[in-house]
């Protein structure tokens, strides 16, 4: 057992090691690689540092990672994510060291990730980027011999992006996230079940019947929608952009502004990536009894401290539940504290869609090994073989055969002259 670690309990390893094994058993793909890692090596002697969730697929991509040749060291991404049993597995029985509690403050988050970088990483994994964050604002001596990273959240795209444009990245960074066979899959089904499957384990309300809207129609809002609609719910989509405000009201959704939405509301999740989506003036109006919950990366997309302000009493009538009650009786129900819904009340994506996303991590991680120091430091898509090679392995393992074009059908693709 690794000596240099941070976690709840050690004891609850045999128990992590056995739900570690199950989610394995529904990613064939990971298996796949796991296989061809362990043959080939494609990551001796690189050194990882991820802050990630903490769960049972996670700790399947790190021993898939460690088998390539990687030494590799892990803290959370989210105070609330973590799978105890998991972490313990993971000291115990991977050697891995680990630094994650459940419910850990704010303090020994970044306390966690100082730990984390102290590995001093050539490589970097990100659901949230604070661990490149952290590297670019208090850890800057370990950036030179960095080759690269990933990203594998939404919101964490969005401030590698904007750090790219300020020209303050320091190292090339792949966007798992926006990787097809991520974003399709992960995001809208991987989201849209585990959301689901949060709100009703925190709550255990029937949603047939009840109104339930969702802020954002990304892939993630897209997949929640499509989920609560699917269990007999009447779904309000609010979006601010309008192309995918269109796509939401040719999908059979009603759309409207949150402001009106969040007077008729039973259910409100938010989906968007950014701050303060539910805010002082939807709290004022909302329905008696409506459920708040935020299926983003961040606690930032309600507004927590206003809702506290406006409260007059506070309750906890479940265990993933804050009641507020407001002036005039009106009570907002507040589900895990406001962070991610599906990994704080549930346990996060099936392992099954997980086997994608983390296929292309691997792959990834392999490649910013081989290719990292000839790239720019920006935000590049994960390569275009990687994404195709991920899907072609999925089919397969689903026993799914399809088409290829012949030579002939391939030279028409690429010509001009032929017409009718």
């Amino acid at each position: 057992m690794t000596t240099d670690h941070d976690i709840k309990d050690i004891t609850l390893a045999d128990a992590g090691r056995e739900r570690i094994d199950w989610a394995f058993s529904e990613m064939p793909v990971l298996r796949a690689i796991y296989k061809r890692f362990t043959r080939e090596q494609p990551l001796a002697g690189a050194r990882i540092s991820g802050c990630l969730h903490i769960t049972t697929e996670t700790a399947n991509l790190a021993r898939t990672l460690r088998m390539g040749g990687a030494e590799l060291v892990l803290c959370a991404s989210n105070p609330l994510s973590t799978q105890d049993d998991v972490a313990a597995a993971l000291v115990r029985h991977e050697q891995i060291p680990t630094f994650a509690i459940r419910g850990e403050d704010t303090t020994t988050y970044y306390h966690h990730i100082s730990k984390a970088l102290d590995h001093r990483p050539q490589l970097t994994m990100d659901d949230g980027a604070d661990l490149i964050s952290e590297l670019h604002q208090h850890r800057t001596e370990l950036l030179a011999t960095i080759r690269g990273g990933s990203e594998e959240t939404t919101t964490g795209v969005l401030r590698l992006r904007a750090m790219a444009e300020e020209g303050a990245l320091k190292y090339p960074v792949i966007a798992v996230n926006d990787a097809m066979t991520k974003h399709l899959f992960d995001n809208r089904y991987g989201t849209g079940q585990s959301a689901l499957d949060g709100i009703i384990r925190a709550t255990n309300i029937l949603l047939a019947g009840k109104i339930f809207t969702v802020a954002g129609y990304g892939w993630c809002g897209r997949g929640i929608a499509m989920r609560a609609k699917g269990h007999g719910a009447q779904v309000i989509v609010t979006e601010v952009e309008p192309l995918k405000a269109l796509e939401a009201a040719m999908d059979g959704f009603r759309v409207m502004p949150m402001f009106e939405a969040a007077a008729c509301s039973d259910f409100i999740v938010t989906a968007t990536g950014d701050k303060h989506v539910l805010d002082t003036a939807h709290f004022e109006i909302m329905k008696d009894g409506c459920v708040i919950a935020n299926a983003g990366h961040f606690n930032v997309e309600i507004n927590i401290p206003a809702l506290e302000a406006l409260a007059v009493v506070k309750q906890r009538p479940r265990t993933h539940v804050q009641s507020y009650r407001l002036k005039g009786g009106r009570c907002i129900r507040l589900l895990t504290e406001g962070r991610l819904v599906n990994l704080a009340a549930a346990e996060g994506h099936p392992a099954a869609v997980m086997d994608m996303s983390f296929a292309n991590q691997a792959l990834s991680m392999a490649y910013l090994w081989r290719n990292g120091t000839k790239l720019t430091h920006s935000v590049h898509q994960v390569p275009v073989n990687i994404d195709r090679q991920v899907a072609q392995m999925k089919l397969a393992v689903m026993g799914l055969r399809i088409d290829a074009l012949s030579p002939e059908q391939r030279h028409y693709l690429v010509s001009w002259r032929d017409g009718t």
